[in-house]
């Protein structure tokens, strides 16, 4: 390969990923979430954690996957993650924001919440551990 081709392909790859690189950029954007600061003052958050008994982890993925969908339907849910352990398949967690404490517990009485509680006795290592937090750091300075 003579120099000039060198030259002509290297110039290709660095236009190539210049392009790529741009849109990135732009994929990125358009996939945002939304803004931190949007998040109502008040809103609930909660982490849950529920881990499945030993050879039920496929089982337990199948039964929670559909929440997902479920939830994020709900009227005043803001925002919904399921998430499974890389490293300890089975062991998943919630990550969970409602416009208010009483959204969250209405959540937790939906007949698809409810359904997935009762399956738990069968496919999960105890119940559903559940951290109640309190949002910091989303709404500007009153100061």
């Amino acid at each position: 390969m003579s120099k000039g081709n060198t030259s002509s392909w290297a110039t290709a790859i660095l236009v190539a990923l210049v392009a790529i690189g741009s849109g990135c950029a732009k994929k990125q954007s358009e996939f945002a979430i939304g803004r931190y600061d949007k998040v109502p003052a008040g809103a609930y958050a909660v982490v849950a954690e529920v881990r499945a008994k030993p050879g039920k982890e496929n089982e337990l993925r199948s039964a929670t996957l559909p929440l997902v969908a479920e939830v994020r339907r709900e009227p005043n849910n803001l925002l919904y993650f399921l998430h499974e352990d890389r490293e300890t398949p089975g062991r998943f967690i919630f990550y969970e924001i409602f416009a208010s404490q009483a959204d969250f517990e209405a959540h937790n009485r939906t007949p698809h919440v409810q359904a997935w509680f009762a399956r738990l006795p069968e496919l999960a290592d105890g119940g559903v551990k559940v951290t109640r937090m309190e949002i910091l750091g989303n709404q500007p300075s009153s100061r």
